[in-house]
């Protein structure tokens, strides 16, 4: 039901498109912007090309990011974050994290989705790029990713456990903890740039999980 309601409220949001053509995508924007395509064929056999281009980090603070739709080169529509498409055959859903995008992906009718397809030239695109032709070095930067983010979870839970825990009522019902890890100050400074390095690795593949890169943010 919430989901639901949330889908709705996100169609509400969309506004038309002024017809502006859209941009190409110049290598320096790599680090505040992603450019997906998504590709239907018509019940005529005419291809039909959508394209969502984000600029993030722009606003961010404010909550003003926006999602914008562009249909065969032209701009359709656009919405602000969290943004529902409404498109042929089903909708375009666009979310992103703290580190970048963690979904745009084309839902049909049928309830099947699909993720869009980065520009080649996108830090999306290129780490994609980097998976089909080199997908054993691709999977070792996934899972160092991951084990990165586990390790500051781990830490970052027994850090609050005892501070949590040394408060006086909390100390005399449960007893205090203490942690067994106590690392200097440059190395926790360390561990959290990493985390958020993992993060945005895994926002370029649009891996999100909220427990690990919503801890990491």
């Amino acid at each position: 039901m919430l989901r639901m309601w949330r889908h709705h409220r996100a169609l509400q949001r969309v506004e038309p498109g002024d017809g502006r053509a859209l941009k190409p995508f110049r290598w320096w924007q790599m680090t505040f912007r992603a450019l997906t395509y998504l590709r239907l064929t018509r019940e005529d056999g005419r291809q039909t090309v959508y394209a969502v281009d984000v600029r993030h980090w722009q606003n961010q603070s404010s909550g003003q990011v926006k999602a914008h739709l562009y249909l065969d080169g032209r701009q359709h529509a656009r919405s602000r974050l969290p943004a529902v498409f409404p498109v042929l055959g089903g909708t375009v859903e666009v979310r992103m994290s703290a580190f970048g995008l963690k979904r745009c992906h084309y839902v049909t009718e049928g309830g099947a989705e699909h993720r869009l397809v980065p520009d080649p030239d996108s830090a999306e695109g290129r780490r994609a790029h980097l998976d089909r032709a080199h997908p054993a070095l691709s999977r070792r930067i996934g899972f160092l990713s991951t084990i990165v983010l586990v390790i500051s979870l781990a830490l970052l839970i027994c850090q609050l456990a005892e501070i949590v825990t040394q408060v006086e009522p909390v100390a005399q019902r449960f007893g205090a903890f203490t942690s067994p890890v106590d690392l200097p100050v440059w190395l926790n400074i360390a561990i959290g740039a990493g985390a958020a390095t993992a993060s945005m690795e895994r926002a370029l593949r649009l891996r999100y999980n909220w427990l690990l890169d919503g801890g990491a943010g």
